[in-house]
């Protein structure tokens, strides 16, 4: 297979063991910087300029890893290779919803996937209505696109909720507001589906003084042992946004574990360093299995 690995960054540690797991199979494999693509559209044809190359037609799968900060250009090249018959590991669609947290609730809540209760708003002449809809503090306060646990703030008394929410307002951030489970202890599980299976999990637990879990945060990981009710979640948490491979975000409540995110371009650092899962390899084979036989 040709296959292009949409990143930013070819020393990326994710981007490094797909391609190199996808060229010692024996693919054509290419890192393609998406920020650096040009769509020219012009009498109902298209093309995808690459440092003045039409590549449109030249990939028989893409992988794209596209961040928050490129997600409408990343989203619009992956969408164009779409049109052109290109199979992804990621749509454009499930790209957009993902990356906006409350897109990505709205899909769960109305599928009746499990997840924290959630409020969102613009409105700051509700403030402490809002915050007493979530059963009052200490609550969860996040921007709507953050990443990697950035942009999220444990507001733990009332005043400092509605202090945090009024400033958010103000510089017009979107942002949502969620329960603090505190049960949670700290840690949530990162589930790595690819197509109808979760392949590797871990737990991951924050610092002592840090309420976030995230490992780009400073946090650890171990392996873990899911749930079937767990994998359920994960799995159809994937099918719902169109994402043939996800990590998938979940916490264990007392009412059963809770999904809080979904992860268009999940990192291989942490899943393959905790579990000893080679995780690269399981998407080359993947691709091998539901692509190239079909080619």
């Amino acid at each position: 297979m040709i296959i292009f690995i949409l990143s930013v960054n070819d020393k990326i540690y994710s981007t490094q063991r797909i391609y190199n797991e996808a060229n010692s199979r024996g693919h054509n494999v290419r890192v393609i910087n998406h920020l650096k693509c040009s769509i020219k559209l012009t009498n109902g044809k298209s093309e995808i300029i690459y440092n003045g190359e039409n590549i449109i037609d030249i990939p028989d799968v893409i992988i794209p890893r596209i961040g928050a900060s490129a997600t409408r250009h990343g989203a619009a090249v992956v969408k164009q290779f779409e049109l052109n018959g290109t199979y992804t590991t990621v749509s454009c669609l499930g790209i957009l919803q993902a990356q906006n947290k409350v897109r990505t609730l709205q899909i769960m809540n109305q599928n009746n996937i499990p997840i924290p209760d959630t409020i969102f708003s613009v409105n700051p002449d509700n403030i402490n209505e809002q915050i007493n809809l979530l059963g009052g503090a200490p609550i969860i306060i996040k921007l709507q696109e953050g990443t990697h646990g950035s942009g999220v703030i444990l507001a733990e008394s009332n005043k400092s909720a509605k202090s945090i929410i009024d400033t958010m307002y103000s510089s017009n951030a979107n942002i949502l507001l969620q329960e603090f489970i505190k049960e949670s202890n700290s840690e949530d599980i990162r589930a790595f589906v690819i197509g109808n299976n979760v392949v590797a999990a871990m737990k991951r637990k924050g610092l002592e003084d840090d309420f976030r879990s995230n490992i780009h945060q400073g946090g650890s990981g171990f392996k873990v042992n899911l749930s079937e009710e767990e994998k359920e979640i994960a799995i159809k948490a994937t099918q719902y946004l169109n994402l043939p491979i996800a990590g998938v975000d979940l916490i264990r409540s007392k009412r059963g574990s809770l999904l809080i995110e979904v992860n268009t371009a999940p990192g291989l650092q942490g899943i393959e360093n905790y579990t000893k899962h080679n995780t690269a390899k399981a998407i080359i084979k993947f691709l091998e299995d539901n692509v190239y036989t079909k080619l």
